[in-house]
């Protein structure tokens, strides 16, 4: 009997047509398509070559399909909307590069709100986002709202409200798409972090450079997967120990000397 652990993601000839005039076009034309539990996954392409679509797909937010997908090795075609909810509630958090948090509410609303909607209570909601907050170094800007916030704060916000369900699939859409290298490279040594992790992500960019975070990159043209890879990512910068200034140095020297007198 066959115990494989089946793949977070397996697409077969997936199809997403939409009419224009009297001609159907395809925004994504037979994708195959197989992504394992813990991959970190980087989807390129020019606009309009279908990565987005896939994204939302993936999500789903959109069903209107044609082919097969199967999420942990269920065909999504036969789940109910309730069930897709659920699951786009606990197991799949979304990371948008408009942010998409709401002005009116604080940061720790923000990021509770996934927990108002599985019907944590308040006290248990604000208590988990006030942790997951304190994880991306946030704890000071619990009440602040999101105006007040520079661009890699917001984005670390958004993150932190994507997560805070303990979602086992991450999508980001261009996650740095509005960001100075230093907050893109914050956001990225963040979601590289949650990969050694276990977590699975998929992300698309029209960014090269951030293909190097990403253990396979995937590109895009006309709907169709063109080339796909597999890479080693990159590794977090080790921490270099401090060269011994000249006093140093010799208090280091006679110590050693004392402690030989001393034998």
């Amino acid at each position: 009997m066959d115990t494989a652990t089946p793949p977070v993601i397996d697409l077969k000839d997936l199809k997403k047509s939409f009419e224009s005039g009297d001609t159907t076009q395809y925004a994504l034309d037979g994708v195959d398509l197989v992504i394992k539990k813990g991959e970190f996954v980087a989807i390129m392409g020019p606009s309009g070559c279908g990565k987005t679509t896939l994204l939302n797909i993936l999500g789903l937010l959109d069903n209107d399909i044609e082919g097969d997908y199967l999420l942990d090795g269920k065909t999504v075609a036969s789940l109910g909307e309730r069930r897709q909810a659920k699951i786009r509630s606990e197991q799949i958090g979304f990371i948008f590069q408009s942010f998409n948090l709401i002005q009116r509410l604080t940061v720790i609303d923000n990021v509770a709100l996934p927990l108002l909607y599985k019907g944590v209570g308040q006290v248990k909601r604000l208590k988990q986002a006030s942790k997951m907050l304190g994880t991306f170094h946030l704890s000071e800007r619990e009440y602040y709202f999101p105006y007040q916030l520079s661009g890699g704060q917001t984005q670390r916000v958004a993150i932190a409200r994507a997560l805070v369900n303990n979602p086992s699939i991450i999508l980001a859409d261009e996650p740095t798409g509005n960001l100075d290298t230093r907050a893109s490279h914050i956001i990225m040594e963040e979601l590289s972090d949650l990969h050694r992790k276990g977590n699975t992500i998929i992300m698309v960019t029209h960014n090269p450079d951030l293909t190097t975070y990403a253990s396979r990159v995937i590109t895009m043209i006309d709907g169709k997967i063109d080339t796909d890879t597999s890479r080693i990512p990159r590794k977090p910068k080790a921490t270099k120990k401090r060269p011994l200034n000249k006093t140093a140095k010799q208090r280091k020297k006679r110590a050693a000397t004392e402690s030989k007198e001393a034998a």
